[in-house]
């Protein structure tokens, strides 16, 4: 990849002792296979708090620094990386075979080499906020450091490498793998994150020096540590304030425990905003959702995508509401399930409706139990409160729409809208096949399938008529019991 030209938006400032701009890159780390998860999918895309992994360490680095200064490292299944990301603006840096984390940033070389330090993040470490990695940066800019590692303080470190502290200073004397320490190093409860600054020219002036004398046979980023020592460059170290932020996710039950974490903290957010939420264990809430002041949350809801609640609402247990906007003082009763929908404020939901893409519910709307609307837009105060399906239509102002009626909008190959007006009071059990129009003020009759528009003011039938034959109900009977007793 050719070198990238450094633009403004990666330039900060050293600090009070230097006012010379340094530019600053940050690359993460996705190529691997995470081949302990045991699943067809790159590590980095599976999800916690409703979003990939990776999607969240773009978001705090993209905190830090421009997009355009984030290099994505991809190589296990890296256009399925690159496709799932690709909106966030960040560019991506192929590593073709994976060797290691060492290798990774030897293949980044042409892209960072114009940059004067480089930060480097973990893919799947999808609790690290914006504040740590400044922290970090910082800390490495103010120590001149050629290697600044971010630590952990971890009160069970195994499996972890431990970080070897040069006396009581912060400068690292080393980093032993946990199948490496003595028993003296296994007791130091200070590990290694993964996650590091480095000056780029120190670092590209010495990687070379990395070997694959490993069991894996790789290049291993924790190894510049040693190689830097040696090179007489100091590396330094600083502990992480909040030690659950480096945790990566090797195995599902791991992801699991992630996933958990993120969403206790997003559910402590918004109560902090002045949202209720009843028993936040049980609600499932993504990373984007936002909610009013006021609103409260009953146990066992899902808030899923970039789904917003105004302030004032109540959304009623087992309700499931992905990527839709719900205005001020909505009640969504129990059960209903709503999908890029719309509903604007005062509009009373459920219990058991299901808002499809496209629907929009107008102000002091009323969509019932067993109510299902699709790209369907229903007027201020209009109300179908009971058992109705309600496809492709345009539904004004002020409109009832009677228990079981449907809007017949698939004829087999196109789909045809139905357009009813202000004021239309359609009666229950009605069929309305599209295309068709009910200007304003119509009534539909009950029971009637209405193939013909309607014009302003008029009553429609589309029944047949009523016939009564009175006593044949008794007559059949009396004919029933003549053929039994002739049968026996």
């Amino acid at each position: 990849m050719a070198t990238k030209k450094v633009k403004s938006g990666s330039r900060i400032a050293r600090g009070a002792a230097e006012s010379v701009p340094t530019s600053i890159a940050i690359a993460i780390m996705a190529a691997g296979k995470g081949t302990r998860l045991k699943s067809k999918h790159p590590k980095v895309l599976h999800e916690v708090g409703g979003k990939p992994l990776l999607a969240h360490v773009i978001a705090a680095a993209a905190q830090v620094v421009a997009p355009e200064h984030v290099f994505v490292i991809i190589g296990h299944e890296a256009d399925r990386v690159r496709d799932a990301v690709r909106t966030t603006g960040v560019n991506f840096v192929r590593q073709e075979p994976q060797r290691g984390t060492g290798h990774a940033l030897m293949c980044a070389a042409p892209s960072l080499s114009a940059y004067d330090h480089v930060i480097v993040l973990s893919g799947d470490a999808p609790l690290i906020k914006s504040e740590t990695i400044k922290r970090l940066l910082e800390f490495h800019l103010q120590k001149k450091a050629a290697m600044t590692i971010l630590s952990a303080k971890l009160s069970d470190p195994t499996g972890y490498g431990r970080v070897i502290r040069k006396g009581k200073s912060d400068e690292v004397q080393a980093i032993v793998e946990e199948k490496s320490c003595k028993p003296a190093q296994k007791k130091i409860q200070e590990i290694n994150s993964g996650f590091y600054a480095f000056s780029v020219k120190g670092l590209f002036d010495n990687i070379e020096r990395l070997t694959t004398a490993n069991a894996h046979g790789e290049y291993y980023l924790t190894d510049m540590a040693e190689v830097l020592r040696k090179a007489r460059q100091r590396v330094a170290v600083i502990p992480t304030e909040n030690p659950s932020e480096i945790l990566g996710s090797n195995t599902r039950a791991e992801l699991v425990d992630l996933d958990r974490t993120f969403r206790r903290e997003k559910a402590s957010a918004l109560m902090a905003a002045g949202v209720t939420i009843f028993y936040p264990d049980t609600c499932v809430i993504d990373a984007e959702v936002e909610a009013g002041p006021d609103t409260v949350i009953e146990p066992f809801v899902q808030l899923l995508g970039r789904t917003k609640i105004g302030g004032g609402c109540r959304i009623r247990s087992y309700s499931v509401i992905a990527n839709s906007e719900i205005g001020d003082g909505v009640l969504v009763r129990p059960g209903c399930v709503m999908e890029n929908a719309k509903v604007a404020a005062g509009a009373l939901l459920g219990p058991y409706s299901h808002l499809r893409p496209g629907s929009e519910i107008g102000e002091g709307a009323h969509v019932g139990n067993f109510v299902e609307t699709k790209k369907a837009k229903l007027g201020r105060g209009s109300k179908a409160n009971h058992l109705t399906y309600l496809g492709d239509a345009e539904i004004g102002a002020g409109v009832n729409i009677g228990a079981g009626t449907i809007t017949c909008n698939y004829d087999g190959v196109h789909k045809h809208t139905t357009v009813i007006e202000d004021g239309v009071f359609v009666g229950s059990d009605s069929t309305l096949v599209a295309p068709v129009k009910l200007g304003k003020g119509a009534y539909v009759a009950a029971a009637s399938c209405i193939t013909q528009d309607v014009p302003e003011d008029s009553l429609a039938l589309g029944r047949s008529r009523q016939i009564v034959k009175e006593q044949w109900a008794k007559q059949k009977r009396s004919a029933a019991h003549a053929d039994a007793k002739v049968s026996k």
